[in-house]
Formats: C-alpha cells, sequence, structure tokens
C-alpha cells in the first residue's frame, strides 16, 4: 500500500484536460450576456417527493469549514474499529486509527483528538451517509469541483460557486461587506492551484459576484486598506481608464457589456469597502487578544476568528479551508495517521469556539456552519467498490511495518461526514449511517452532493429549482434543478 505522489502520466493528461475544458468554459463565460432568472429571485413554493419545500429562510448567513483534502470520516465523525499502531497489523483490519470518544449528545461519539468539538455536538447535526459520484476518476480537482458548483465537470459554461448563487439570489446582507468571502487558501503559488482557481469564481454571473479571497487572515485587514495615496480623484481616474481599457474596440469582441459592467461595478463595490469604517471588521487585531488566543495561532483558527467578525457584520457566505495544497494537510498520501494527528489539533479548537462564539452573540440560530470535505478515505478501497478508478497507492502491502502505513489513504467517496451547526438544523441528531464493516459505504439514508446543496439552500431560503437562461440554455442551483432538501435536518421539522 503505498502513499507516494499520485501524479501518474495517465492523471497528469486528466488535469490537462480538466483544465483546457474549464479555460474554454471561463472564455465563453467573458462574452456571455446577463444571465436571465428563470423564475424570479422571489422564492416560489414548489412540490417534490419530499413534500412542499420552505419559503422561509433559517439562515441568513453560511459559513462553511471546508476541509480540502478528504477527511477521513473513520478517523474523524464516524468512528469504527479502533486497532492501535503494531507492526505486523494487517491492512484489511485497519478501519480506524483513533479511538472513539463520548461527545455531549449520549450515544454519539466521534474520534479521540476532537475533544472540543465533542463537547458542543449538541448544538449539531451530523449526517454519516454523504456520498458522492465516482466521476471515473477521483481525483481531488474534479471532486472539489463538483462540490463547490454542484456540476460534474467539464461543462460548457463556467459555473458558479455556491457562495456566489448564493450572493446572486438573495443579494447583499449589509451595503459594504461583500457577500462572498474566501478565506485560507492560496490560489498562487501552490500546487493545483489553477484546477482550484476553476471553481473559485461567481463563472457566468460576473465578477461582482465573486469571492474577495484572504489567502491569509492575519493580513485581512491589509486588504480592506487604501493604497498609500490613493485619493478618491485618483481612483476614478484610474476607473475611468479601466472603462476606456474595455471599451477598446478590440476588448468589445472579447468580453460583453454585461460582463464589463460587472467587472466596473465589482471595482466601485471594492472603493466603497475601502472607504468604509465597516473594513474594521476585517482587522483581527481588534479583536480581544484572549479571544484570538481561543482560536489558536494556525491560519485555519484565525480564519474561523474573522468568518465570526464577517458574518456579523454582514456577509453572506463565508469559506474558511484547512487549505488544499497536494500531499498535505488532509491529502494523506503518507503517514496518514501523524497527519491526522495534527489537523484533529488544527480544527478542533477553532470549530467550537466559533460555535460557542456564533451562541453566544445570538448569531447561531441564523447563521448555518457546514464542516465538510470532497470525499472521504479507506486503507484499502479507491472510490467505492466496483470502481474502475485508477488506485492512488504506488506502495501495497499486506501488513503494517511502520507507522507511515498506519492510517486511512485512500480516496473513498462510498460514505462521509458532514456536520451542519445553527441556521435551523437539529441539535444533537444523527442521520444517516455507514457499514461497520468494510466497504465503510452508507447504508441508510444516503446524501447526495444535490440534495446537500438542496439543504443548505432551503435553509437560506432558495428554492432547489432556482434557475438562470445562460445564452440560451436553462442552468440551475442545483444540477438540472433535481436537488431535494433534507427536511428531516430542520427543527422544525
Amino acid at each position: 500500500m503505498g502513499f507516494e505522489r499520485d501524479n501518474t502520466a495517465s492523471e497528469e493528461v486528466l488535469r490537462r484536460d480538466f483544465l483546457r475544458q474549464i479555460y474554454a468554459a471561463s472564455a465563453a463565460a467573458w462574452m456571455s450576456s446577463e444571465p436571465k432568472s428563470l423564475m424570479g429571485s422571489e422564492i416560489k413554493e414548489t412540490e417534490n417527493s419530499g413534500g412542499a419545500l420552505r419559503t422561509e429562510p433559517t439562515a441568513d448567513a453560511c459559513i462553511l469549514l471546508w476541509m480540502g483534502g478528504g477527511m477521513a470520516a473513520p478517523d474523524t465523525f464516524d468512528p469504527k474499529h479502533y486497532i492501535p499502531f503494531r507492526k505486523g497489523l494487517p491492512v484489511r483490519e485497519m478501519l480506524s486509527t483513533f479511538p472513539a470518544i463520548d461527545t455531549a449528545v449520549s450515544g454519539l461519539r466521534i474520534c479521540q483528538g476532537l475533544e472540543r468539538i465533542a463537547s458542543v455536538m449538541d448544538r449539531g447535526t451530523l449526517i454519516r451517509s454523504a456520498v458522492q459520484e465516482d466521476l471515473g476518476s477521483i481525483l481531488h480537482s474534479r471532486h472539489q469541483y463538483h462540490w463547490h458548483t454542484g456540476y460534474v465537470p467539464p461543462q460548457t459554461v463556467a459555473c458558479p460557486h455556491l457562495g456566489s448563487w448564493i450572493a446572486k439570489v438573495l443579494g447583499r446582507r449589509d451595503s459594504v461587506i461583500p457577500p462572498f468571502i474566501n478565506i485560507g487558501q492560496r490560489l498562487e503559488g501552490v500546487g493545483e492551484s489553477e484546477e482550484l482557481k476553476a471553481f473559485t469564481t461567481a463563472g457566468f454571473f460576473g465578477s461582482e459576484y465573486g469571492p474577495m479571497n484572504l489567502p491569509v487572515p492575519m493580513d485581512a485587514a491589509k486588504a480592506v486598506l487604501p493604497p498609500a495615496g490613493m485619493t478618491d480623484r485618483r481612483f476614478s481616474e484610474r476607473r475611468n481608464l479601466y472603462k476606456r481599457l474595455l471599451d477598446a474596440r478590440e476588448s468589445r469582441d472579447q468580453v460583453s457589456d454585461y460582463q464589463t459592467n460587472s467587472i466596473l461595478r465589482s471595482i466601485d463595490n471594492a472603493h466603497e469597502l475601502l472607504s468604509s469604517k465597516d473594513r474594521h471588521a476585517f482587522d483581527l487585531s481588534r479583536e480581544d487578544e484572549g479571544s484570538r488566543r481561543l482560536y489558536g495561532e494556525t491560519r485555519f483558527g484565525q480564519g474561523c476568528l474573522l468568518a465570526r467578525r464577517l458574518v456579523e457584520s454582514g456577509a453572506r457566505f463565508v469559506e474558511v479551508t484547512t487549505e488544499y495544497v497536494p500531499f498535505l494537510h488532509w491529502d494523506t498520501h503518507a503517514n496518514g495517521h501523524e497527519t491526522v494527528a495534527r489537523m484533529h489539533r488544527d480544527i478542533d479548537a477553532p470549530i467550537a469556539q466559533l460555535v460557542l462564539d456564533l451562541e453566544s452573540r445570538g448569531l447561531l440560530d441564523r447563521t448555518l456552519v457546514v464542516i465538510a470535505s470532497e470525499f472521504s478515505r479507506d486503507a484499502l478501497i479507491e472510490g467505492v467498490p466496483g470502481s474502475n478508478a485508477a488506485d492512488q497507492a504506488t506502495e501495497k502491502v499486506e501488513a503494517v511495518s511502520e507507522m507511515k502505513h498506519y492510517g486511512l489513504h485512500r480516496h473513498f467517496t462510498g460514505g462521509t461526514s458532514v456536520a451542519l451547526f445553527g441556521g435551523g438544523m437539529k441539535r444533537g441528531f444523527v442521520y444517516g449511517k455507514t457499514a461497520d464493516q468494510r466497504p465503510l459505504v452508507a447504508v441508510e439514508n444516503p446524501v447526495t452532493i444535490a440534495d446537500l446543496h438542496a439543504t443548505i439552500l432551503t435553509a437560506m431560503g432558495i428554492s432547489p429549482q432556482t434557475g438562470f437562461e445562460v445564452e440560451g440554455r436553462p442552468f440551475y442551483v442545483t444540477k438540472d434543478g433535481t436537488g431535494k432538501s433534507v427536511n428531516e435536518l430542520f427543527a422544525s421539522s
């Protein structure tokens, strides 16, 4: 069983094809005209097999805590039979590499190392039966794109990020604070940065609905400070110059009027933020030092604190990531157990503190916090049983002989955990189940990405059938408008 780099020649071809098709869709987006609503921005009551969709939102804001790289459910939120490390341990017997611990919910156990999160599980709902499509190739780039947009790449249009849909349909909560903010992910200088950029975008909606990217939360305050010497007059001159460039004959053949105006509106929005006192929400130095320490000094921890401040100030959708970098963090192709132990330390205190802080400020009931990843992991199975996906492991062993063999190293799509806090969800509730023995697939109430998105959108007051016409083609917030909200998760159900 190997945990070396998974960039084989065939996978590199797949990545190049993925990027080529994404670039083509992105280029087409620049020429697209204004998307026309198929339903109107008002939320209409519609019917599906689960009954009437909700028309009233249970949440005003959403914080997505993204565990980029493939968080192993059996080593976090869905512990199975535990056997500690020992030389000679048969790999087939390795299900969880951390023992289970009790939580604040009677009968609910999660993995050792998440003690702080365990103490707040009575405020949340835990889905243990999330599933992902196999997609033919279990690549992070494809699955991350699928999770964030709801669509399997490649597509003939540039698909908007879930946060951009929410920003477009619901608009701003605050006249100055950007509705969609992305915290903690570097989009330059890291592996697969182009793949990350492919879904970190507003797609055909235009630049004004795209994310404000803050890769280092500790430096967020600098991002909202006007450049030295930038007066209103100088800003206006630059805006007019940029508009003339966009209006130039050669530009008109490549950028539609709608996209041009969207860029200009995003520039105006940025200027308004730079000149507003509301920008202080981005300044972590204004936070009490004791409060800052409770979140930890990691980028993820400080990102959770920044997310709380931004939601408190009017942000609509905030994503905070542990950051996806190939072969680091949750991408546990090597030294799986030791890496996950480190990730436990990175996420445990910040997530619990975020939940407690939102609750103490009266914000948790109207803020939906989502903890998710692109897929889970297994010691033996790649994808799902019977998958034809290439095995990512390059070193195969039958028994553990070194600590690097101890852990869950393969990409697994058959059963994943997602945690939801606040936002109208039930408290202390567990939904779905995975098998107790390998294969650890969802055996009760599987939840697809389309249905998970439908649940999040319904909480935010957006019908999963909401759609827009893009260049004559209907395009929906869940794939083909088929997502169905899991209404059993809501406190009022």
